[in-house]
């Protein structure tokens, strides 16, 4: 069931008026079975895997709990993880490493020796793995209680608003709210509300519209010229933004308006200054997971820098491999590992330079904008591997864009909707550079007229300019 479809919209209003007629464990068992009806809707086959993932984190959690054996409590910990990674690789990354290894022997003359399954990919299991994996995690780390409650566990891993894209919730942060009384209460019905009508305006106006240009473009890269390639690959990067943040707002906002409480998952990524801060403010949830249990359970920073830089560089290419099973995916991650281990190695030289004249406030106001629009360029290279549909595509966009003779907007192809895009990116850069210079939250929470007015603005933006074709969320296939 997609957010951006009639079903969803009839789904959702008659659940949040179930939702504010029950209490306690009715609403708990409300919350979970729609959310099973809302995940079964795309294939309730696949329900059988939330629910392995639900009993066997819950019971390795209490047996982990009752043993005060460091090695027992390392044997359920090991369980949980083999198993949960066990089901994502069979799903996720079978077919890939059978196909690598096939060519591999046919490389040698040996030919083909293992079958590829037709095995359709369970949207959403990527998060709600990793979600369940934290869990056990934060037990045997005794930075949580485990749950007792198997109805409350599997309402926390099942939740329907981030279920199938995110953002990845901690147990720490949602179990406990799930245990207190939500009322309702109408400040957190409007400002959710705000957050999912710019989440809809998101992915229905600004993702969905710049999808007509960015598609043609990577699908035809032979007949595009430089510059129609470089604007598909700005329009890409602006789409994958609006359409998996307008995801994330939406999923905090239903949850808003349930009187439920999660952390931003992005934070105006494109306005960065360098690559590290690129990535604590995209995706949040996923980055913070990935620095809390991958790049500190390897050691982090705490053994040296070529360690540190290891570390990175093996976190960002599981980064790269969790958004896809590709080779592409892989080199994504990896070119951003590169970028941050370059960052870091410039980043104590950097720091050191101080701008002590007369005209330091000049020079910093030229400097920024400069990092920001570099930061920008190495993302869009990376954007460029992550959005192709095979290496060699990438390399060849790659040289295009290189081709400095070949900008020539008069054999442009969508004029039209390229004036659409590049004026719906500059409204969204306009929007998020004032929120950034300006305090528009603030102002909008102490001025609730304006801010009705606002939302009414964005609604009548998505009526005229919307992209209303039922798209499926790009991060879905994750």
């Amino acid at each position: 069931m997609l957010f951006n479809s009639i079903n969803f919209i009839i789904f959702i209003i008659i659940f949040i008026s179930l939702y504010f007629i029950t209490y306690g464990k009715t609403r708990t068992w409300l919350c979970l079975i729609s959310s099973y009806i809302f995940y079964g809707c795309w294939d309730y086959r696949y329900l059988l895997l939330i629910w392995i993932l639900t009993f066997l984190n819950y019971y390795c959690a209490i047996k982990m709990s009752v043993n005060t054996n460091l090695d027992k409590k390392k044997t359920f910990l090991l369980i949980s993880i083999t198993v949960s990674l066990l089901i994502l690789g069979i799903f996720k990354y079978y077919n890939f490493f059978i196909t690598n290894l096939n060519s591999m022997f046919n490389y040698v003359g040996v030919g083909s020796i293992f079958s590829t399954f037709n095995i359709i990919l369970p949207v959403g299991i990527s998060f709600y793995t990793f979600q369940a994996m934290s869990y056990t995690i934060d037990v045997y780390r005794n930075k949580i209680e485990p749950e007792n409650s198997l109805l409350t566990f599997a309402t926390y891993i099942a939740f329907f608003p981030q279920l199938v894209a995110g953002p990845i919730i901690r147990a720490t942060c949602f179990i406990p709210q799930l245990k207190s009384r939500q009322n309702f209460n109408s400040n957190n019905v409007i400002n959710g509300f705000y957050m999912v009508v710019w989440g809809f305006f998101l992915k229905i106006v600004v993702a969905d519209s710049l999808a007509l240009v960015v598609d043609v473009r990577f699908e035809n890269i032979e007949i595009q010229n430089a510059l129609s390639m470089l604007i598909g690959v700005i329009f890409y990067a602006f789409q994958i933004y609006g359409d998996f943040a307008g995801y994330s707002l939406i999923a905090i906002g239903i949850a808003h308006i349930l009187g439920f409480n999660f952390p931003d998952n992005f934070d105006r990524p494109y306005f960065s200054k360098n690559i590290s801060e690129f990535w604590q403010r995209w995706h949040i949830s996923f980055s913070s997971w990935l620095r809390d249990y991958v790049y500190i359970s390897l050691g982090g920073n705490r053994a040296g820098k070529i360690s540190m830089y290891r570390n990175i560089l093996i976190t960002m290419l599981i980064c790269g491999l969790w958004h896809g099973a590709g080779w592409n995916f892989i080199i994504w991650g990896g070119i951003n590992g590169i970028f941050i281990i370059i960052h870091r190695l410039f980043n104590s030289i950097l720091s050191k330079i101080k701008f002590q004249t007369p005209s330091s406030a000049i020079i910093y106001n030229l400097v920024v904008p400069t990092k920001m629009l570099f930061t920008f360029s190495f993302i869009c290279i990376g954007w460029i591997f992550f959005r192709s549909n095979n290496l060699y595509d990438s390399l060849n966009i790659l040289n295009k864009i290189a081709q400095i003779n070949d900008y020539n907007f008069s054999s442009v192809t969508q004029k039209i909707y390229i004036l659409k895009g590049m004026m719906l990116i500059c409204f969204l850069v306009f929007v998020e550079g004032m929120s950034l210079l300006f305090n528009t939250k603030k102002f909008l929470n102490d001025h609730l007229n304006i801010k009705i007015l606002w939302i009414a603005f964005i609604i009548v933006l998505i009526s005229l300019c919307g992209t209303f074709e039922n798209n499926a969320f790009i991060y879905f296939q994750f």
